[in-house]
């Protein structure tokens, strides 16, 4: 089976490092599209969560003013809590950064389902299984792209 031959000179095809460095799909967007996607990132998802937790509480009523403020106050929680997250997980081991973003999912999930009025063992059993779950998905991600120094390898 024949295969196209890789340039052995150059940076071509590779976004940094050196020729025999490990090859990377190349950074379409530039740091003003990246500045703007990590601070819209919160934004976006504060305000989708914060709509959830508001659509939740109101019980399929009418929307009211105070559903309307709890909305938004819960969105500028969210948002303010993700920030902090992700400023501090990074700095972390990746058990810790795992942990961290595991909280936080199973938290978040926790008080979005306790808005719908069910019973608080409920509520704490389903975050408890979704903070396991992402856990364990999120320390084999960053176990599997750190070396032994904890470095990011991709």
């Amino acid at each position: 089976m024949a295969h196209q031959a890789l340039p052995t000179s150059g940076t071509s095809g590779t976004s940094r490092g050196t020729p025999a460095g490990p090859r990377r799909t190349p950074d379409i967007f530039g740091e003003r599209a990246h500045l703007a996607a990590h601070w819209m990132l919160p934004v976006v998802l504060g305000l989708v969560y914060g709509y959830w937790v508001a659509a939740n509480r109101r019980f399929g009523g009418p929307i009211t003013g105070w559903n309307i403020f709890y909305g938004f106050m819960t969105a500028l929680a969210f948002a303010v809590l993700y920030v902090a997250v992700r400023a501090v997980a990074q700095r972390l081991p990746r058990e810790g950064h795992a942990a961290l973003w595991a909280a936080f999912t199973g938290s978040a999930l926790g008080f979005l389902y306790t808005q719908t009025g069910v019973a608080m063992f409920t509520c704490i059993g389903l975050s408890l299984v979704v903070a396991a779950a992402t856990f364990l998905v999120l320390f084999y991600r960053y176990y599997t792209h750190e070396d032994a120094e904890g470095r990011r390898t991709s």
